[in-house]
């Protein structure tokens, strides 16, 4: 690499073309339009809007997040304005920025993915569908879709078959082995996958002795959750051909750098948002430093890098 020249972060996940590897991760960027003030849009690789259902849901009631050590707790429920809302007030807004949107979508029955999938087929100005799969199946029970290979095999063959765009399958790690789940997700036609979610847990106010989650258990995100979303992040990157979007506690580029050297094509940002608003921008910055004090012309040189011998 010629010294002063501007490294090259373009990637590729699947059809997906993207200026760089940083994405901002659903659920901790709104639709985009609340982080418009504080950060340069245009920047990113592409943002992943709030996950989207069918009809309107409020979520769960209050109190809804807790800190926790290098870490939080959420137990916000998935709350959003419904489909219709999105479509007429969120998506033309979004649709004049310059980067790549992609919509989180979720249900709790497999027809449901179906009709979000089709509600979203030949809508102009969405790059991909990222289908998250960690929701309560309430036809089996409630156990999350994600947590059974054939289930989430039909829930992506559903979506495949009613949407013209690229399919992005989001894994849960409250399983016992994410790579039979992320190998049942390619066989079915997943174009990528991204992982990981938050993992379950709870904390308990000893004063009150009552949890101090209203709904008792929430999803642990931030750097408490790093190394277990990174190993994850490896072991998939071996058992499956599609590409990887890795997520998991990225506070800067160093973590980002970890994620990709360890195979991941891209990567989520998330709690960090809430930390530094300008979080994203932040790390992409960083990722051009290292690529230019490394002399590496490319950030597709640095993927799946990792020397293990």
């Amino acid at each position: 690499m010629m010294r002063g020249a501007i490294p090259d972060l373009k990637v590729e996940v699947g059809p997906l073309k993207l200026k760089n590897p940083v994405l901002a991760a659903s659920g901790t960027f709104g639709y985009g339009q609340e982080f418009s003030e504080l950060v340069d849009l245009s920047l990113l690789g592409g943002i992943v809007i709030k996950g989207l259902s069918l009809r309107p849901r409020a979520g769960n009631p209050p109190p809804r997040i807790v800190e926790t050590p290098c870490g939080m707790l959420n137990a916000i429920g998935l709350a959003n304005i419904g489909l219709e809302v999105f479509l007429k007030e969120k998506l033309p807004w979004l649709r004049e920025l310059d980067t790549a949107v992609i919509v989180n979508i979720y249900g709790h029955t497999i027809e449901e993915y179906g009709l979000l999938a089709a509600a979203l087929k030949g809508v102009d100005g969405i790059s991909a569908i990222e289908v998250n799969v960690s929701c309560p199946n309430v036809e089996c029970g409630g156990l999350a879709f994600g947590t059974d290979p054939d289930v989430t095999a039909r829930v992506t063959e559903e979506v495949l078959q009613r949407t013209d765009k690229p399919v992005v399958v989001k894994l849960s790690p409250n399983v016992t082995d994410i790579r039979s789940i992320a190998s049942a997700a390619e066989r079915a036609g997943a174009h990528a996958l991204s992982l990981i979610n938050t993992l379950t847990g709870m904390a308990i106010d000893i004063e009150t002795r009552k949890p101090k989650l209203a709904n008792i258990s929430g999803g642990l995100s931030g750097p408490a959750i790093r190394p277990v979303a990174l190993y994850m992040v490896y072991q998939v990157v071996r058992c499956v051909r599609i590409p990887v979007i890795g997520m998991g506690g990225i506070m800067d580029h160093r973590d980002a750098l970890q994620y990709l050297l360890a195979g991941a094509k891209a990567v989520q940002v998330g709690t960090a948002n809430f930390v530094r608003p300008q979080a994203t921008v932040e790390i992409i910055e960083g990722l051009k430093r290292y690529c230019t004090e490394n002399r590496v012309s490319s950030i597709r040189e640095i993927i799946g890098a990792l020397e293990t011998g």
